[in-house]
């Protein structure tokens, strides 16, 4: 990867209560900063589930593509979400095997389900993040009530397929 990458974290995966559209929201970890990636119903409760220590009776696609990865000898070493291209995201999976470093072409969606199961390392591209970054300020402004609003917009998307968020709605 030729860009500069920052690490983040999975913040939260939440619905929109206008448009039941889900989101998952990476945080910097040095910053302030957030990153929003809409995302499917099915690999948003493959991540929340996953944060949520909730383990499925039967591996689901995402532990089975771990474990097969683990089989074969290969690691997944990291996930970078690495651009961003007509409002489409794209992450690479860079996987280990045999001293060799692999990278594959992956949805940034499915990318973050493998991350949170296999416990590795989220990265963004800097390009990305300035891109389509979020950064609260620190004085309430009009750019920070766009931002309230945003989050105040979202739910959170439990296990068990209710809705908790803020009791505001728009």
């Amino acid at each position: 990867m030729a860009d500069s990458l920052v690490e983040v974290t999975v913040e939260s995966v939440r619905v929109h209560m206008l448009s039941s559209q889900h989101v998952v929201l990476l945080k910097e970890k040095e910053r302030d900063r957030y990153l929003p990636i809409w995302i499917g119903p099915w690999e948003a409760n493959a991540i929340a589930t996953r944060l949520q220590g909730v383990a499925p009776e039967r591996p689901l696609t995402h532990d089975l593509f771990v474990a097969t990865l683990t089989a074969m000898g290969a690691k997944l070493r990291r996930v970078i979400i690495s651009s961003l291209a007509e409002e489409t995201y794209h992450a690479t999976l860079e996987l280990e095997l045999d001293g060799r470093t692999i990278e594959v072409d992956a949805r940034p969606s499915d990318s973050l389900a493998l991350a949170v199961r296999a416990g590795v390392k989220i990265f963004a591209s800097e390009a990305v993040l300035d891109k389509a970054g979020v950064q609260p300020e620190t004085n309430v402004d009009e750019k920070l009530e766009v931002f309230r609003e945003f989050v105040n917009s979202l739910d959170v998307d439990t296990d068990e397929g209710r809705r908790e968020g803020p009791p505001t709605a728009e």
